[in-house]
């Protein structure tokens, strides 16, 4: 039998996570093994096990808990909570990347804008006034009225 099982030392190095994870995991009742020696106290996984981890690691990796993960796998979630959930990920995602987009477009303007910008060997070579200047070109606010406001404090 043991010819058909791995031990979690093999499924931890197969799958990069640490045995205290794996352990964590069979805590929360997410993954059991399907033998443990009483005499040695290793735990022996299937190949259902196996596959189960894989599954597990990659909501992980969706931002998934791991409490969700247990109601996935268990299969006691009805198919319109599942897509709630799976809803709910895909738009905190979409909204991470659309953050992400805009932190990239930001730098973009500010290299734009420092690239522009008079030459100056170092910043403290300057006026106060290219400084001011160079500031501006570098700020990327998302707030439009703390942009405004911003721009009329540095000229008052």
């Amino acid at each position: 039998m043991k010819d058909d099982l791995m031990l979690i030392g093999e499924i931890a190095a197969f799958f990069g996570v640490s045995r205290k994870a794996i352990r964590l995991y069979e805590k929360k009742g997410i993954i059991k093994p399907v033998k443990v020696d009483v005499e040695t106290g290793y735990r022996y996984y299937s190949a259902e096990q196996v596959q189960q981890l894989n599954t597990l690691l990659e909501l992980k990796a969706l931002g998934f808990s791991l409490d969700e993960i247990k109601m996935i796998l268990d299969g006691k979630t009805a198919k319109e909570s599942l897509l709630a959930m799976l809803e709910k990920k895909h738009q905190a995602w979409q909204k991470a990347m659309n953050s992400a987009k805009y932190k990239a477009e930001c730098l973009n303007n500010i290299i734009s804008n420092v690239q522009s910008s008079q030459p100056a060997e170092k910043i403290t070579e300057m006026t106060e006034e290219e400084r001011a200047w160079l500031l501006v070109k570098m700020v990327c606010v998302e707030d439009i009225s703390v942009r405004q406001a911003l721009s009329e404090a540095l000229w008052v």
